[in-house]
């Protein structure tokens, strides 16, 4: 047998030396290709190269730089041809002047190559590149090799050291197999083949004669072995070997049982109508391998134990039950009505489940005394006729025993309520209705979750209350409990995310004449997440829309939400085109991810998605940049739609990669449309086809905001929603061109004048009454410091909206700053000035200079009509 290991060996061993000595092969031409490659890559594209080949002597010229080229780089060979494939260089000078054999017409289409050269002088791995001149046309071509004898030799200097290892690897595999081949006979105790197989033929007897089940698991409790007595009592079918214990039809205090790291000692189960006495033993604690053997006995002739036996299956099943079905979902009621619906009838007749009004609104209960409850659930025969029902509220009285349960936290049993007379308390209608359904008995269980009183249970049954029930009440109402203050406390964070959700997102949007909006937000069902949008009123009568989505839910998606809105206005307030605005906030991305990795419970920023688009109503022009969120939509007014292409771009804080900027010129009453991408975007619906569904819909909306609105949720809500939507929709207006006047101006002092006179006049033809002065005061000086300390050609534009805009352009970048001039000083009050007459000022950088800008709010009545 081990000679037969030792061919075996030899032959793998061969094998692998051959294919590693196949594989370097493989590599040293690869890395011959790499180095030919980058070798003639180089020499082609200086810029000596082109001018050699152009030059009256080109061997002169480019000979020294090939040569010292191929041997700083390990080539042996680097040839400069012209286009006839004549050698200007080569590291033989006798070549030199002759062509070099082979085809290069791919080299003078302008490609670049490598290919294994069979011929003379050598067979070589050359690559063969185009060198292209000033006008880029190809002029020469370079070649650059290393030949196959040189790969051959760096092979050879590579077989001492393979072949060291293979005869190392054939040491250490003939070794291996010595080692194991003395192991398996140290396993075995020394025996031989025929003494084994006569070992497991009296196994294998034993298994099918003996006359108590046995069931053998390893350690991830998978079926290793069952006998066929154990098939009987378990009635397992043929082919169970290897399956979890989870995947057996067992009973399920049996497979509780083989699934603990309990042992059992004559345990009693039932299955299958039998009672089996279990025996349960881990294999691994007496030095064995990592399992467990189960035995089963039928003892089905211990009927004077079934009817215990059988009511203590029917609690833990009841048990086991309570704990699969109450708690599936994180609704306070729900989970009250799960445990009621878990009890009747199994173990009571009605079932009500009283909780604290803070408990159901998902608040801490305070402590102290409890007089208020309210009724959550109520289940059985009488739940019809019940004095409180479900949502009511139910006084706790202080002389009843329910309220001894909820003072002193635990269980209270009255076995027969006809008798005793506690549990009344000063309700007598309550206690008669009680009575009269035939209500025997009574336990009722305080529900106390972490310390804390949630509520009662109450369990009434037709028959009586015996003290072992006492247990599994407590047993179900504490599951309950917990499951009940689970819910609470989301309930509580989930109303603590919505009322920071909504006191993040805009209260109501600004006032603005460029565009008309309308919004949607729509939570997500399992809760809010970091969706939203806004609309930002801008200088110059313009108007930002913004539309983002943050990645996760909850309080942390909410709060990451408010911080990137924040950033938005702060960087908007600065006027920066939407391209800039994005990049600065994706910078910020980055800094907040940065500084929150020491804080483990912080939100991730990176991968939020956003849309910015400013729209001027003066130009009708719309600009827009995107960091990885879903295209707008775009209803033109003749009711066409399509899908603005805005740059999709990375989204915030995965890269460094510039953000591009589409602008669009649009119509007045043209509908933008701003979206998440919940309302495209779901498990069972891609994002293309969302989008179109999207356009479908678009194309047959009404013709106001709020009605593209409500159509476009009522068409693509989906169900159910698993994540928040933000939806937007602005219509565009323009403004009037009689609303809107300019002038050029020199950069002549005398120009101040004329130009405020024209700019008065047509204040007057506007009628803005008494801002007539302090906006003549404000265009006197904003012209006056574009003269003196900006660069010429100098515009003016007034601009008529809610409010009225003055603006100076000029070419200069410098940016003009307010100070608080001295008593002697003669100048410095200009802007000051402007700063106390205007509501608001600032500065506009454009690619040819910049604005400043000054708004002063009209009077009411002065507004223009829309």
């Amino acid at each position: 047998m081990f000679a037969l290991q030792c061919v075996i060996i030899v032959l793998l061993v061969v094998g692998g030396a051959v294919a590693l000595v196949l594989q370097t092969r493989a590599a040293n031409l690869h890395r011959a290709e790499d180095r030919s490659m980058a070798s003639a890559v180089a020499v082609a594209q200086l810029p000596d190269t082109a001018k050699g080949l152009l030059s009256p002597d080109p061997t002169s010229a480019l000979q020294p730089v090939a040569e010292r080229m191929r041997k700083s780089v390990g080539v042996d060979f680097i040839a400069v041809l012209n286009r006839d494939g004549i050698r200007y260089t080569d590291a033989v000078p006798g070549l030199i002047g002759q062509r070099a054999a082979g085809d290069f017409g791919r080299a003078l289409q302008g490609l670049s190559y490598t290919e294994h050269f069979s011929g003379a002088p050598q067979d070589a791995v050359r690559a063969v590149v185009p060198v292209r001149g000033p006008d880029g046309e190809v002029v020469g071509i370079v070649t650059a090799g290393v030949e196959v004898t040189t790969v051959s030799a760096t092979l050879n200097s590579e077989l001492p050291l393979l072949l060291t290892g293979v005869a190392g690897a054939f040491v250490l595999a003939t070794a291996a197999a010595g080692g194991v081949g003395r192991r398996l006979s140290r396993q075995t105790g020394g025996l031989g083949p025929v003494e084994v197989t006569r070992m497991y033929e009296h196994h294998d007897a034993v298994l099918h004669t003996v006359r108590e089940g046995v069931l053998v698991t390893d350690r991830d409790r998978r079926l290793v072995l069952a006998n066929d007595e154990a098939r009987r009592l378990l009635a397992l079918p043929e082919g169970m070997e290897g399956r979890h214990i989870d995947e057996l039809d067992l009973e399920h205090s049996i497979r509780n049982l083989l699934a603990s790291d309990f042992e059992a000692v004559d345990e009693v189960h039932p299955a299958g109508g039998r009672l089996l006495s279990v025996n349960h033993r881990h294999t691994s604690r007496d030095g064995g391998p990592p399992g467990a053997v189960t035995t089963f006995r039928d003892a089905t002739e211990l009927r004077a134990l079934a009817g215990r036996v059988e009511a203590t299956s029917q609690r833990l099943e009841m048990i086991y039950d309570a704990s699969a079905r109450i708690g599936n979902t994180l609704d306070v009621t729900r989970t009250a009505e799960e445990l009621a619906e878990v009890a009747v009838p199994r173990f009571a007749d009605v079932v009500s489940v009283d909780l604290l009004d803070p408990v159901v609104a998902g608040e801490e209960p305070p402590a102290g005394t409890r007089r208020i409850l309210r009724r959550a659930a109520i289940r059985g025969a009488a739940q019809e006729r019940a004095v409180h029902p479900v949502g009511s509220a139910v006084p706790v009285d202080p002389t009843a025993l329910q309220a001894q349960g909820l003072r002193d936290g635990k269980a209270v049993l009255v076995p027969d309520l006809t008798a005793a007379s506690e549990w009344r308390g000063m309700n007598p209608v309550f206690a008669e209705r009680v009575l009269g359904d035939g209500l025997g008995s009574l336990i009722a269980v305080p529900m106390r979750a972490r310390g804390t009183v949630l509520g009662i249970a109450s369990f009434w049954r037709l028959g009586e209350f015996h003290h072992d029930d006492v247990s599994s009440a407590e047993e179900l109402v504490a599951r309950a409990a917990v499951c009940v203050d689970n819910a609470r406390r989301y309930t509580r964070e989930h109303a603590l995310a919505v009322a920071l959700q909504h006191s993040l997102l805009p209260a109501e949007l600004p006032e603005q004449n460029a565009v008309h909006a309308a919004y949607r937000y729509l939570p997500a069902e399992a809760g809010v997440g970091g969706d939203w949008f806004d609309v930002i009123a801008l200088p110059g009568a313009r108007v930002a829309l913004v539309v983002g989505d943050v990645v996760g839910h909850g309080l942390q998606a909410a709060a990451t939400m408010g911080r990137l809105r924040t950033a938005v206005h702060n960087f908007a307030a600065l006027d920066l085109p939407p391209d800039e605005l994005i990049t600065y906030l994706d910078e910020l991305v980055t800094r907040l991810d940065q500084d929150g990795t020491a804080a483990s419970e912080t939100a991730p920023v990176t991968g939020a998605t956003m849309l910015y688009a400013v729209y001027d109503p003066a130009t009708g022009r719309c600009h827009m940049a995107c960091a990885g969120h879903p295209p707008p939509a775009r209803i033109r007014p003749d009711g066409t739609v399509d899908l603005v292409p805005v740059p999709a771009n990375l989204p915030l804080g995965l890269g460094h990669s510039p953000f591009e900027t589409y602008t669009a010129d649009l119509a007045g009453g043209t509908r933008l449309v701003l979206y998440t991408d919940g309302l495209v975007e779901s498990r069972d619906q891609s994002i293309d086809t969302g989008l179109d569904r999207l356009t479908a819909v678009l194309a047959g909306t009404g013709r106001s905001c709020e009605q593209t609105c409500t159509e476009v949720l009522d068409a693509l809500l989906p169900s159910p929603q698993r994540d928040d939507i933000a939806l937007l929709v602005a219509e565009t207006r323009r403004l009037a061109p009689d609303r809107v006047a300019q002038w050029d101006i020199t950069d002549d002092p005398a120009a101040v004048a004329p130009a405020r006179a024209a700019c008065v006049r047509q204040m007057t033809a506007w009628d803005i009454g008494d801002d007539l002065f302090a906006a003549e005061l404000i265009l006197s000086e904003l012209i006056t410091n574009a003269i003196r300390y900006g660069d010429p050609p100098i515009t003016v534009r007034l601009l008529y909206d809610r409010y009225l805009t003055c603006e100076v352009s000029d070419t200069s970048h410098n940016a003009p700053h307010l100070r608080h001039a001295a008593t002697l000083d003669e100048g410095g009050r200009g802007l000051f000035l402007i700063a106390q007459l205007a509501d608001r000022w600032g500065t506009r950088y454009t690619p040819d200079g910049k604005t400043v800008w000054a708004e002063q709010l009209l009077s009411t009545d002065r507004h223009p009509t829309p």
